[in-house]
């Protein structure tokens, strides 16, 4: 069936994401700045990860659940020797450990057990939530709580440098993965603690990083200049 009443508003819009903002601020920035009513992306970055942000505008917001559920690629940089309370930089340390000797071939090798299904719980300090509350409102009040296991699959996980105490990384995964539990738990699996550093996305399901605009550039663009930059709603809905 056609679609009626087309509207060049309705669609995806790829961002590449700066380090600061939230995605709800990106969100609020494009409907302030262009007028759209109906303004929403496809997954959440936490506020100082970069890259990849799906902005859905008009109808496109009806295929959030459908580009939501698509395989992502992370790449990004790990701290060994240092634990926090959130998995990330972001987060209070809570345990300093010396580092081991570390090459990138001793990294994968530790790595490899991560790769396949895996049960992930989320961090206390996530927008997850347990009772209807996100955990990092009780974790705000140092309450924990069991968070239940949710099963994930990582495709790839490899490092590609090591530079004490700094790792680099590269991670295809499927939806809802948390990369900072995986620097969490690969910091415990070595035994000297580790917290992810800098995170970006550079891949959401068909869509790439290369692809998207700056934040900046975006909001100088005037009503004219955005519309050819969004991927039709049917285009979009017929993505596989």
């Amino acid at each position: 069936m056609p679609l009626t009443n087309y509207d060049p508003f309705d669609g995806a819009l790829l961002v590449d994401k700066p380090a600061g903002p939230t995605s709800h601020d990106i969100v609020d920035r494009l409907r302030r700045r262009f007028g759209i009513k109906k303004v929403g992306h496809a997954g959440t970055l936490d506020p100082n990860a970069t890259g990849l942000l799906i902005m859905l505008l008009g109808r496109g917001t009806k295929l959030s659940d459908k580009l939501m559920s698509a395989d992502k690629v992370y790449e990004g940089t790990m701290k060994f020797g240092e634990a926090t309370n959130s998995y990330d930089a972001d987060g209070e340390i809570v345990a300093t450990l010396p580092v081991p000797p570390l090459t990138v071939e001793a990294l994968n090798e530790a790595t490899a057990p991560f790769v396949g299904d895996l049960m992930q719980a989320p961090p206390m300090v996530s927008a997850a939530k347990v009772g209807g509350v996100p955990l990092y409102k009780l974790a705000r009040k140092g309450v924990e709580v069991e968070r239940k296991p949710r099963l994930v699959h990582i495709y790839t996980f490899r490092f590609t440098d090591y530079r004490e105490p700094i790792g680099t990384f590269r991670v295809a995964c499927t939806k809802g993965t948390y990369v900072r539990s995986l620097a969490h738990d690969l910091g415990q699996k070595l035994g000297c603690g580790a917290h992810l550093a800098t995170l970006r996305r550079t891949v959401s399901g068909k869509f790439s990083v290369n692809d998207a605009v700056s934040l900046p550039q975006l909001l100088e663009l005037s009503a004219a200049e955005l519309a050819p930059r969004v991927i039709p709603f049917l285009k979009l809905a017929a993505a596989e």
